[in-house]
This record gives structure tokens, sequence and C-alpha cells, in this order.
């Protein structure tokens, strides 16, 4: 995608969008460099389950510094609780995407300012499955990468992980996900780690559409859910079973989650805990959007992405590109009583 330096008439708001997607392409690429050498630095931060990286720190570093020095008053939200200090200057990213400046902001949106913008960041989504991913590709104590892949078995689990990890950017005015932007770092992976192609961005707002994918639906008759990979318990089990699916599919982030209903792979994302942040859901929920899909709580109420609102989605989070009503109607009242909005 041509990027541009940044200029002129565009509202702010696509802009604005037009600096999340290449400070995404950016990110993308901290990402895949802090891999190849190794050096996760990880650290836990409630748990094995809850972990943070350098990549998480670089990344959101690199995204909060480059949006916050073109758009000094929007609200930005990371996920990551990171100390004030200076972000050396080649984590910074000025430039614009040229391809969303091209489109046409919709009216309602077309005046807003950016003190009215809320950003939801989250600079790696499937941390776990990058943590995991980086133990295949290494031998002990993370040395020497596994570049001949001795053992196929466990090449192909760690590239099938790192499938699994985003970053997202949602973009929120009024409560409501308006624009997201998902960049998956290690997409084409298979074309190898000195491929140029490798990894891709998707964007998305409602009533401009969504790009950087391929619009698919699962097969007539077929109901495939897609859920948690690491962070299930009964509730999810009892909610995912109450579906009545076909299949269900476990893997990791939320962002890979809503890739997997947009890209024909699932029929519903279903999540029936505590877990995901607004930070998870803001990006993915306005690309969902985008093309006709739904997201909400296990009860059917929209997410609210408020400055000020509690970051824990505590009613779980229900995904859908069609027939949301049919998944709301099957979640068990045993479900609903455990989960308060």
């Amino acid at each position: 995608m041509a990027t541009t330096a940044m200029s002129g008439n565009p509202a702010v708001l696509m802009r604005l969008v037009a600096s999340s997607y290449t400070v995404a392409e950016k990110a993308g690429a901290i990402v895949r460099r802090v891999l190849q050498k190794g050096e996760l630095g990880i650290v836990e931060k409630t748990g094995a389950n809850d972990l943070q990286t350098l990549a998480d720190r670089l990344v959101q570093q690199s995204i909060c510094a480059s949006l916050s020095k073109s758009f000094p008053k929007i609200t930005i939200i990371g996920e990551e609780d990171l100390p004030e200090e200076a972000v050396d200057e080649d984590l910074i990213e000025s430039r614009q995407s040229e391809e969303v400046l091209q489109k046409p902001c919709p009216a309602e949106y077309s005046a807003l300012k950016e003190e009215e913008l809320v950003v939801w960041v989250d600079p790696l989504d499937g941390t776990k499955e990058y943590t995991e991913a980086a133990k295949c590709l290494y031998l002990p104590y993370q040395v020497q990468m596994c570049q001949k892949g001795s053992d196929g078995q466990l090449l192909s689990t760690a590239l099938w992980l790192l499938d699994h990890v985003t970053v997202l950017i949602g973009i929120a005015y009024g409560g409501k996900a308006i624009a997201g932007v998902i960049n998956q770092p290690f997409f084409n992976y298979q074309l190898g780690t000195e491929s140029a192609n490798m990894g891709r961005t998707l964007w998305g707002m409602p009533r401009v559409g969504a790009f950087g994918f391929d619009l698919q639906e699962v097969p007539d008759g077929r109901r495939i859910v897609t859920t948690t990979r690491s962070h299930s318990n009964k509730l999810v089990t009892d909610t995912v079973e109450a579906m009545e699916p076909d299949d269900v599919i476990r893997v990791g982030g939320a962002g890979n989650k809503i890739i997997q209903l947009v890209e024909g792979k699932a029929s519903a994302y279903v999540f029936a805990s505590l877990g995901t942040k607004k930070w998870d859901t803001c990006a993915p929920e306005a690309i969902l959007h985008a093309v006709g899909g739904k997201l909400t709580d296990m009860h059917g109420n929209a997410l609210c992405y408020d400055a000020n609102v509690k970051h824990m989605n505590s009613a779980g989070v229900l995904a859908t590109l069609h027939n949301h009503q049919y998944y709301t109607s099957r979640v068990p009242q045993s479900v609903l009583q455990a989960l308060k909005p």
C-alpha cells in the first residue's frame, strides 16, 4: 500500500486511520524482528498465562508515540502499563496510507475532532502463542534458531501458533467502535523469514468497507465455533456445546478469531468468560461491523468504548458474521447469570 507524508484536507478520522495503518505495519515489523533475534524479554504480569514481551513494550511505545505526535489531543488506551520515558526516534512512524486517505469519510464523522476520539491498542494480541512459538523455534536458552526445522512437527506447530498473533488498533467515538486496523505479522510465513511479503494489514470502517482480505462465509448448513485455545473453563465449554456446533476451532487471540469469521473458517466466536479487554475487541468489532457482522457480550448487549469505561469485557464476547440472534438465544441461562454486564 502506498504511503505519503502527512498533509492536508482529509477528515481527522481518515487521517488517524491512515496513520494507524502505517503504524500497524511498523508494529508488525517490530514483532518479527524481536522474534528473529530470539531475545523476547518475557515478564509475567499476573501469571504464566498473562505475559508481556519486549515486542509488547516496543510496539506499544511505537504506536502510542507515533499517534500522539501526529494527533496530540486523542485519547490512547494501551494494554501495557509502561513507565513514561523517551521513545527512540526509529520507533516513530509519521507516514499515512494513501489508500485510506483516498476513501471518503462518512458524513457523520467528517467533522470529528481529535479530542472526541479514543484509540484502544493491543500491541501484541496472542502473546502466549508468540512465546510458545519462540520456544519451538529456538533451542534451549534461545541461543540458536532451528533454521532447517529438523523437527518438522515442532516447526509446524511454531508457525501455526505465529499465525494467531496480531496487532490491534481500534478507534472509537461516542462509545462505539468506528474504525479498526489489524496487522498479522506472520501472514505468509510459508514464504520464509526473509520474504518482503510476510505480514498483512486488514482495516475497516462501517459505511466505508473492509480491506486487506477476501470476505468469505462458512458453507451453508455448517455451524463452526471458534473459541479460546488456552483460557477455557466450564462456562466456555457449556456455552460452546449449547451452540450445537459441527466443529470447534480453538485458537489464540481475539483478532485472529475475528479473522476466522471474515475469512469463512468459523461462523461464531464464542467466549463466555472474563478475560478479553476493550483493546482486544475494539478493532475487530469495527472490521466485523464493516462487513455486516455483529459483536456483543453474551447477553447480546453492545460493548462500550468510552475512555472511562471499565477495561474488562465482564460479560464475555459473542461475535458472528450472520445469525447473531441464533447464538444469543442458545446461551445457557446459568451462563447469563454468571456473567453480569
